[in-house]
């Protein structure tokens, strides 16, 4: 009989090696070099110092991607060109063997057309013909790709939670208000934390490999694998121009693209490739992602330390809530943004997070969980957009999965995991900076130094001990998330009481696995509906016009009609002069105005669907 993938490995096999190729990863090669980045600023930065010394490929790809954006606002002498799309342009341009390759979730494109962006047929016709943009639409019905890669030469890699786009840049300090932190646009956002893992090595050559599986996927065209490094400096284009005028690299260095000012965690270590891939077109699924995080939560002794922008997988919660029942298990703690950014997310993903806190808070009988969000120095929420995951001192995982049912199985995801042997003497190095990582990201949250977390943990025998201990009333600190209940328009939503009344399964929002065009309709859109519960229908009309035209979408919930995405700039300049009206009058319009506009879009929309899966009119079976 075969062994099912995704139960947790048993206790007594935790002396083995977590990451195990095939069950909860993809490969596991090696890196000559590893570093952990925190936050755009830096990631930004050294994005942008790869990306100059890239000599043969770049392969870029990402849930959302905006050109217009400057890499490093941070500082006054800026090397030019600074923006990400100008940047791309000009290396192609001025490097007569590169190739540059970008790659992009279809549905994404929204946002160029909200943002008045130009759409990518008309970018590849205004850029050098050795800078390739394509959209990927090889993904079910109401999946995204997710997956956030920049690869170099297939000499370097960095994969994480951060994509090249818009409201991400921040620095560590993450300042309530920052002047510097502002949309292509000027508008101001909040506070971002993330983070990023950079591998070298056989690591990167794989993650090429992953990316140009992708591109035959998406574009049917086969890339090459880009030539051995360089070993002579590139010919000098255009070196008249002021930019461009310094002395000739030595040759090594230029054959390198790891950024110099980017420090290595490790050296000679082994990484694990972890994907989710939901299948199709003849390809099996791959659910590493999930098998990673029960395998690890299993195996975890002393302390789990979790961030992400979501709290609402199924599978781990039950992994944790089984590990917190145990006398001696380890202490769970978790980092989570205090608030969604749009409304559908509180009234989906928060709401989702209030359930498994509370069936994680009755599991915890010995006092072994915590739950956090952080603020700014004036108080402002810290949008946490990070996928991060510290076990003990033994493994780091970093990559773009949500602690969501998506990410599971629905999402395109990637995730590194960095795993030590704290049995070995040659690892120590490698277990204490591992620690050093969690204690160097809780630090940040809190507004002190590693090493205070460190010495108190040490000094307490506990990493929730030390955080109450360093916690401050007011300035940048940590807070205990009391409740995930959502606010706002998200309660209001949840207590219509769609989800309780079996209209509106959430399950749709946050499926674990491919939902069918044909079945989504049908749980959204039920063939019955008592007389009592026909208003609800206005309510969720305006639910799923929201969904189809909202521009400011978060990660993971896009599943937008494209024949609907014309209307995106139109919707967003209505939404942007209401919320400036004032009055009982205009609450009403919106109110009433929005129901009535979403019943009629939603009859549309049930027909066209119902009209594709070839339904008939007398029959009740598609």
């Amino acid at each position: 009989m075969t062994a099912d993938p995704l139960l947790p490995v048993p206790l007594a096999t935790a002396a083995e090696p977590i990451l195990a190729p095939g069950r909860n990863c993809w490969r596991v090669e090696r890196a000559d070099r590893l570093a952990v980045i925190v936050d755009a600023e830096d990631y930004f930065l050294h994005a942008k110092t790869a990306l100059r010394r890239a000599r043969r490929s770049v392969y870029l790809t990402a849930w959302d991607f905006d050109a217009r954006i400057r890499l490093t606002p941070q500082s006054h002498r800026v090397q030019r060109p600074d923006r990400l799309g100008r940047l791309l342009n000009w290396l192609a341009t001025t490097r007569p063997d590169l190739r540059i390759h970008v790659l992009k979730w279809d549905y994404a494109e929204v946002f160029d057309l909200a943002r008045w962006s130009r759409p990518f047929l008309l970018r590849n016709g205004l850029t050098h013909r050795r800078l390739q943009y394509r959209l990927d639409g090889d993904h079910p019905t109401g999946a995204c790709h997710h997956q956030k890669l920049l690869v170099i030469d297939d000499s370097l890699a960095f994969c994480g939670g951060l994509d090249l786009t818009a409201n991400r840049w921040d620095t560590r300090a993450h300042l309530g208000q920052d002047r510097r932190r502002r949309q292509p646009d000027g508008t101001p956002y909040d506070p971002f934390h993330d983070a990023m893992m950079a591998v070298d090595g056989d690591a990167a050559r794989a993650l090429g490999e992953l990316f140009r599986g992708r591109w035959l996927r998406a574009t049917g065209e086969s890339l090459e694998p880009p030539a051995l490094p360089i070993l002579v400096p590139p010919p000098r284009r255009f070196a008249h121009r002021r930019f461009l005028r310094r002395a000739s690299p030595d040759p090594r260095v230029a054959a390198d693209p790891w950024p110099p000012a980017l420090a290595a965690l490790a050296r000679g270590t082994r990484v694990g490739i972890s994907r989710t891939d939901p299948g199709g077109n003849g390809r099996p699924e791959a659910r590493e992602v999930e098998a990673l995080f029960l395998d690890a939560i299993a195996r975890a002794r002393r302390v789990i330390y979790l961030e992400s922008q979501y709290f609402a997988s199924t599978a781990v919660a039950r992994a944790l809530a089984a590990r917190l029942a145990e006398a001696d298990g380890p202490e769970v703690v978790v980092v989570n943004p205090v608030r969604s950014p749009s409304w559908l997310e509180n009234a989906v993903m928060l709401g989702a997070r209030a359930n498994r806190l509370r069936e994680l808070r009755a599991a915890d009988r010995y006092g072994r969980f915590a739950v956090y969000c952080p603020r700014a120095d004036d108080g402002t929420p810290i949008t946490v957009h990070s996928k991060v995951m510290v076990v003990d001192d033994r493994l780091l995982r970093i990559g773009s999965a949500n602690l969501n049912n998506r990410s599971m199985g629905l999402d395109s995801e990637c995730d590194l995991a960095w795993e030590a042997n704290p049995g070995a003497p040659a690892e120590a190095e490698h277990c204490r900076a591992i620690a050093h990582s969690r204690d160097d990201l809780i630090a940040e949250h809190l507004g002190v130094v590693p090493e205070r977390v460190a010495l108190e943990t040490r000094r307490r025998g506990s990493l929730i001990a030390a955080i109450e201990a360093l916690r401050r009333p007011e300035g940048r600190r940590l807070e205990p998330l009391a409740d995930g209940e959502p606010e706002g328009a998200g309660r209001t939503v949840a207590d219509t009481g769609l989800f309780d009344t079996g209209l509106l399964d959430p399950g749709l929002f946050d499926p674990e696995r491919p939902v069918g065009a044909v079945e989504l309709l049908r749980g959204v859109l039920p063939s019955r509906v008592p007389r009592r519960h026909r208003w609800l229908l206005v309510a969720l009309g305006l639910l799923a016009l929201l969904l189809a035209l909202t521009p400011d979408h978060a990660e993971g919930l896009e599943a937008a009609d494209p024949t609907m995405v014309g209307l995106a700039w139109l919707w967003q300049a209505a939404i942007l002069s209401l919320h400036r009206a004032e009055g009982w009058a205009w609450g009403l319009l919106v109110d009433y105005g929005g129901w009535l506009a979403a019943a009629l879009a939603l009859v549309w929309l049930a027909r066209a669907a119902t009209r594709r899966a070839g339904m008939n009119r007398g029959s009740d079976q598609p």
